[in-house]
């Protein structure tokens, strides 16, 4: 990593651009390092940090200043702890990634805060004050603050091609290892081809290959004993082999299981997700492309759709079930939440659990799910209005449970009610959960949305107008899968551009 001490302008000449000039040339040697990103030192912009008033001025210029680049303070951390009783405004440690959209994880972190303290304040600081500062992280990867100064319209990239304005898409390319050819489980391959075929040849998208992303990324928004256990036990099942989860335990959840296939309900919340061979696999390399797709908004993309299976929607912090093993959708929403607010906006026909049981404490991430009400709707248990969050989350998750027929106007009405949310909320990225089994026929649902609703709520949820991210989640009706996806992003791109 770099560390920046200072940088020093000429005397009563703030503002003439020489401070940019060099901190951008610091950014480029920075870059040519091939560092994690450039750590520094600010002054607080918080009055209760800072009394004196021409001084927290100062500070808060400064903040400004270096949040133009990207650069912001690094939170939920002890870091401005004062080293003493007379030491008054303590410093915030500010990162910029570079432009690299890659923060730097947990165990990192403490390294590079021991080195910074150790390096720049060793006479001052003991050995107990600089544990204690290390022993503060707990974000992995670490958080930065939301943007405080950087007005949301100047995030949006100027549009500079065709290219530009076209849909990024990137494809699970692993997720036909994934096949449980069993009679009446819906969750196939072919759901992919059919959307493929009736969406590649609309010219609005462009497709980009997945990358590899380190597990720290799911464990970021899963329960890491539950992912270590998922990726054993899957290991360990015979290629020719689904085991279904069948005994689950209500009244004795604090003995963990042995890995035991046998065992599987223990992070289960139903008796139909079965255990395989791929099933980590997959669910993982879904987990790549969504984030590949966000790491893209965060570059300036607008829109990008993260075209997967198996679906994660209702993957919870210590659970799988309906079909779902890793949330792709709340692995990115943390991912972004690093560089602003974030809204999940589930709209396929079932509640979006996952995420609703992983964001329900915080207030960064707005979760937002219109689907079947749970007397008659899986997964039954919860997605009931009265469920807003709770702590700092409350009123951060909002569910609209809606009765068991439901025509596209019916709906529409509801989507309009969640878009003013949203709009309340002043999001910077906006995902969207995509169940397409709210259409008409759909084995798995009850309602009758036909290829013209989709596009009218595509072409709602692109008029919000801020970088959006689509991840595939439902949809088993194959016969109608592809247009009604057709339909949808039309709508949506229209919407955004038009």
């Amino acid at each position: 990593f770099c560390f920046l001490d200072y940088i020093s302008a000429a005397s009563k000449r703030t503002g003439s651009g020489i401070g940019g000039a060099l901190y951008q040339n610091i950014r480029e040697f920075a870059r040519e390092q091939k560092v994690t990103g450039l750590f520094f030192e600010c002054l607080p912009d918080d009055p209760e940090k800072c009394n004196d008033p021409e001084l927290l001025k100062q500070n808060i210029d400064r903040l400004r200043f270096y949040e133009r680049y990207g650069a912001k303070p690094i939170i939920n951390t002890a870091y401005e702890t004062p080293i003493s009783e007379i030491d008054t405004c303590p410093p915030y440690l500010v990162f910029d990634d570079l432009d690299q959209h890659n923060l730097p994880g947990k165990k990192q972190s403490r390294e590079i805060f021991r080195a910074i303290l150790e390096r720049k304040y060793g006479d001052l600081c003991t050995p107990e004050y600089i544990k204690h500062i290390e022993n503060s992280i707990v974000d992995d990867p670490i958080r930065l603050r939301p943007n405080c100064y950087t007005k949301k319209e100047n995030l949006r990239l100027v549009k500079v091609s065709e290219v530009e304005e076209k849909i990024l898409m990137v494809v699970n390319d692993r997720h036909d290892i994934h096949h449980v050819r069993e009679r009446g489980y819906v969750e196939s391959p072919v759901r992919i081809k059919s959307i493929l075929e009736a969406i590649e040849t609309s010219g609005l998208f462009e497709r980009k290959a997945p990358r590899k992303y380190g597990e720290q990324f799911i464990n970021a928004v899963h329960d890491p004993a539950y992912v270590k256990y998922l990726r054993k036990v899957c290991n360990n099942v015979p290629s020719d082999k689904s085991i279904y989860p069948y005994v689950f335990p209500v009244r004795n959840e604090a003995r963990p299981p042995c890995e035991l296939p046998v065992r599987a309900g223990y992070y289960c919340i139903d008796t139909f997700t079965p255990l395989n061979h791929n099933a980590y696999l997959a669910a993982r390399r879904a987990v790549d492309c969504t984030l590949t797709a966000a790491q893209a908004i965060l570059q300036g993309r607008l829109l990008a759709y993260s075209l997967v299976r198996p679906p994660g929607h209702h993957a919870e912090f210590r659970a799988f079930g309906g079909f779902c093993y890793f949330n792709s959708a709340a692995v990115s929403a943390h991912y972004l939440s690093n560089y602003g607010k974030v809204t999940i906006l589930d709209i396929d026909y079932h509640h979006g659990n996952g995420q609703q049981n992983i964001f329900y404490h915080r207030n960064d991430v707005l979760t937002i799910s219109i689907h079947g009400h749970p007397r008659f709707a899986y997964p039954y248990f919860c997605g009931f209005k009265d469920e807003i969050g709770s702590g700092m989350g409350s009123g951060y998750n909002i569910n609209y449970p809606l009765p068991e027929m439901v025509n596209g106007e019916q709906y529409c009405e509801i989507l309009i009610k969640a878009i003013r949310r949203i709009e309340k909320f002043m999001p910077e990225y906006l995902i969207i959960t995509l169940g397409l089994d709210t259409a008409k026929g759909d084995p798995t649902g009850t309602w009758s949305l036909k290829a013209k609703d989709f596009e009218q709520n595509g072409k709602l949820i692109g008029k919000i107008g801020i970088p959006t991210l689509v991840v595939q989640e439902g949809g088993y009706r194959v016969r109608s899968l592809g247009t009604n996806a057709r339909h949808f992003f039309n709508g949506l791109w229209n919407g955004f551009y038009h």
